[in-house]
């Protein structure tokens, strides 16, 4: 077999699951080896499928463990790294935001720099738009729009952008930065706001919906991330940022109507709770560079991706109900969460 190896970093997660899965499909000559460290939201159901392959390895470690990292870089001959490992829930990061330093700083920090001793060819930094900060009603995030993030979390990622762009300027490592929006569909871990909707209204359970659910995302169905990476992977210019958004804004009262409806259950379980502290109005991306520069369109609708999603979690109730003792035990997690998932 001749091919490239890839290291993807988080690929037990939602978005890193999905785009192992999808990379396979498309490039069978090569190899992924996955970096996963296996915490609440590494599920290793989501990639089980994938084991008996020969060109798919595991491997369980942390990325901010710079001894780990070196060594997987050692066993492999990597060529690629794609760079989804990180913390990612708002909530989590308020409550506890050393965590989320340790590993989208750190953690990002002996990625870059093993990859920079090794001459990997490309480093894909995946990140998200909340890296902005918020939006008013008008206008959209574009590539030079300023770096304003308003929680630990998205301050995390966003020094972690600026590590790995530091490593162009000073290094010349070939580095790749994506900030997308919101994603959403297969294998996402019930305490977002998709899945959260999907799962309790299936459950008939009250729906609680931050403030007076007037927050707006740009929706992004996660196999459209994938092709979007996998357009940067191969054609994206080094030192460059490339915005990933669906072009679907909605505010979350209408994400959650169109659930109910899609699944045929009454409007009646929405229940509005207190905002939560330092919530972005709006998100909204312009993914025009991508299109134009690389060729990349999305290729599903809200309304299209929603019903797939609904469809796939109707499909594998096994695997969501496994997982609602975890999502469960987030006692910060008090309405369903809204931010972008980028593992």
């Amino acid at each position: 077999m001749t091919g490239r190896t890839l290291l993807v970093t988080g690929g037990m997660g939602f978005i890193g699951s999905n785009f192992v899965h999808y990379w396979l499909a498309h490039h069978s000559k090569d190899r992924i080896v996955n970096l996963d460290a296996l915490t609440y939201a590494g599920n290793p159901d989501n990639t089980a499928s994938l084991e008996h392959l020969p060109n798919y390895r595991l491997v369980q470690g942390d990325i901010a463990d710079v001894q780990c990292v070196q060594r997987v870089f050692q066993e492999e001959a990597i060529d690629i790294v794609v760079h989804f490992a990180a913390e990612s829930h708002v909530d989590r990061s308020i409550a506890d935001p050393q965590l989320f330093v340790r590993t989208n700083v750190l953690g990002t920090q002996s990625l870059l720099e093993e990859a920079r001793r090794q001459g990997v060819s490309k480093f894909v930094h995946v990140s998200t738009d909340e890296v902005y900060g918020t939006l008013g009603k008008e206008g959209l995030f574009t590539e030079s729009t300023p770096l304003a993030p308003n929680s630990p979390y998205s301050a995390s990622k966003a020094g972690s952008d600026l590590l790995a762009r530091a490593y162009y300027e000073t290094y010349s490592l070939p580095v790749v930065i994506t900030r997308c929006s919101n994603n959403y569909g297969p294998y996402q871990f019930p305490e977002k706001l998709i899945p959260t909707i999907i799962t309790r209204a299936l459950q008939n359970q009250r729906i609680p919906v931050y403030g007076d659910g007037l927050n707006i995302r740009d929706w992004l169905y996660v196999e459209d991330h994938c092709s979007a990476i996998e357009c940067v992977i191969q054609s994206g210019t080094p030192g460059h940022v490339y915005n990933i958004g669906g072009g679907n804004e909605r505010t979350n009262l209408e994400i959650v109507r169109t659930i109910l409806a899609e699944i045929g259950k009454p409007e009646s379980l929405i229940e509005f709770v207190a905002d939560r502290l330092g919530h972005d109005l709006r998100y909204a991306i312009d993914a025009g560079k991508l299109q134009h520069e690389l060729g990349w369109r999305p290729r599903y609708k809200l309304e299209q991706g929603l019903k797939l999603t609904v469809a796939w979690y109707l499909e594998h109730e096994a695997w969501w109900r496994k997982l609602l003792p975890q999502a469960a035990s987030n006692k910060v997690l008090n309405a369903a969460a809204d931010e972008g998932d980028v593992l």
